[in-house]
């Protein structure tokens, strides 16, 4: 069943050539222009690679600080004691606790937090909560700089516009670059940020080619896609 998309959409889309490779300045300039919806619409980046996520050599997952940040206000939970549960507040996470959280988020289903952070001696505590947080992305990882003794410094930089990328079960690559109300060179310092951490993050071991498509999009409008060898 085709759903059916709605006026504004269809013209948006005409201005959007499907068939073409697009450079990055046009294609920001694009999504601007067909971000048409009545709110501030997110500017999403859909990178497909050709790596294999069963293999663990081949799995991508780090984190980024993009320049302009997201335009998104993050709430932030943070898992600590003492200190460092003061420390993160002084930083300014929104949520701070240990023990006495996880009957909350597991029986009273509470997730009014977009990321979350830990110190290392509270994993054991956050590692009962794997069922929840883990398919919604939630769980604090190393590799992402979300499990670490410096929660000030992690709760900072999450406030000033980390983001985490990372392979869905397809292979992809999504995350938000900002908003349509960000001007064209804030989009494109976003994204270029954001690809240089890709391409560092290419495993050695892919054989291949390593971005297979490059797409970036409005919340509510047609994906554009950018010329993926013009990045590399």
């Amino acid at each position: 069943m085709k759903m059916k998309r709605g006026k504004k959409y269809v013209e948006a889309a005409k201005a959007v050539d499907r068939s073409t490779l697009y450079d990055t300045a046009e294609a920001i300039s694009l999504v601007k222009k067909t971000a048409v919806a009545k709110f501030d619409e997110t500017v999403e980046v859909h990178i497909r690679t050709g790596c294999d996520g069963r293999h663990a050599d081949q799995q991508i997952r780090g984190a980024v600080v993009l320049p302009h940040g997201t335009g998104k206000q993050v709430r932030v939970l943070v898992f600590a004691k003492d200190a460092k549960a003061d420390e993160a507040l002084a930083a300014g996470a929104e949520f701070v606790g240990g023990q006495e959280l996880i009957p909350k988020i597991q029986n009273e289903g509470w997730l009014d937090f977009d990321v979350v952070v830990a110190t290392p001696d509270m994993m054991g505590t956050v590692g009962r909560l794997g069922r929840v947080l883990g398919p919604k992305g939630l769980m604090p990882n190393p590799k992402a700089g979300t499990v670490t003794m410096d929660v000030a410094k992690a709760v900072k930089e999450i406030k000033a516009g980390k983001i985490e990328y990372r392979l869905d079960k397809t292979n992809i690559i999504h995350v938000p670059i900002g908003k349509a109300s960000f001007t064209e060179e804030q989009l494109a310092d976003n994204f270029q940020t954001l690809m240089e951490a890709v391409l560092k993050a290419k495993p050695s071991t892919l054989k291949g080619q390593y971005l297979k498509s490059v797409t970036i999009a409005p919340t509510m409008g047609p994906g554009v896609k950018i010329n993926p060898l013009k990045l590399a």
